[in-house]
């Protein structure tokens, strides 16, 4: 597949994409402001929230891809981002391919349990919730949805930074579970999905190793000259200084005292992809290596 292609909100994934894809795609990147685009892409200025300013945007075209984020982690920031814009979009524009990157918060589960596309999703936060609504908006119009798990990378790189500037608490046991995806493999899943001849309506997309997150904290301290956790049994994610805001809204804890929930991407990994990094480790020695 090629040819025409949207990115709307292009942030730091769809640059990504874009710099995957072959001379086969014309890209546009659609953002409120387009002087970071990357000179290989279209620029497009647009606040999907206020549909006049989509009225020059063309109509037609081979694919799109909603990867716009919400300005503030609230729910009226996150009803403007997905309901409204994405739905202002669906509106506006005619796609062969449409494909909403969306996020494991909208699973409620919070006691280690697998989920996977046929789990049953009742998230008890308001991102999952507003993002489930966006779910159905683009499974309504013909769309794929793919969810991802908590994003790292360039630029994602807060867990390490306080890790470095010291002692961080956690809960040891029960385990908390954390799943995560590097950033470069989200834009080859974007890119697999884009050439994936009949897609299934919804994917996860996570690494191959959904961890404790004592684990990954003590490695990244050992790893970094730091002190290790504190062993805190009362403290739980939405009290863990480790967690990372600047994640996917997946890295969102759970109820005080709850576990977490473990992440299969079995589905996307049996259409032939695979992902660079399959573990923390590999993803953040690679982050460490470029620090």
């Amino acid at each position: 597949m090629g040819g025409r292609l949207l990115i709307a909100g292009c942030g730091d994934l769809g640059v990504r994409l874009a710099g995957r894809l072959g001379a086969g795609w014309q890209v546009t990147g659609l953002r409120r402001s387009v002087d970071r685009l990357p000179g290989t892409l279209v620029p497009f200025a647009a606040d999907l929230a206020e549909p006049a300013t989509l009225d020059r945007l063309p109509r037609d075209w081979n694919a799109v891809i909603y990867t716009a984020t919400p300005g503030a982690r609230d729910e009226a920031a996150y009803r403007r981002t997905y309901l409204d814009g994405f739905r202002h979009l669906v509106d506006h524009v005619r796609a062969d391919r449409l494909i909403f990157v969306s996020s494991t918060a909208v699973y409620g589960q919070d006691g280690g349990e697998w989920v996977d596309e046929d789990a049953e999703t009742a998230p008890q936060r308001f991102n999952g919730q507003v993002l489930l609504q966006a779910e159905s908006l683009a499974r309504a119009a013909g769309g794929c949805v793919l969810r991802f798990s908590g994003i790292y990378g360039p630029g994602r790189d807060a867990l390490i930074r306080r890790v470095r500037s010291g002692r961080v608490a956690c809960r040891r046991e029960p385990p908390i579970w954390t799943n995560r995806i590097h950033a470069d493999d989200c834009a080859a899943a974007l890119d697999h999905l884009l050439h994936l001849a009949q897609p299934d309506p919804v994917y996860l997309a996570s690494d191959d190793a959904p961890t404790p997150r004592w684990d990954v904290l003590s490695w990244l301290a050992e790893r970094l000259g730091a002190p290790g956790p504190t062993p805190d049994p009362s403290s739980d994610p939405a009290s863990d200084p480790s967690s990372d805001p600047s994640s996917d809204p997946s890295s969102d804890p759970g109820a005080p005292g709850g576990q977490g929930k473990r992440v299969s991407a079995a589905r996307l990994k049996a259409t032939g992809f695979a992902v660079q990094y399959p573990d923390f480790r590999a993803g953040y020695e690679a982050l460490l290596a470029c620090d």
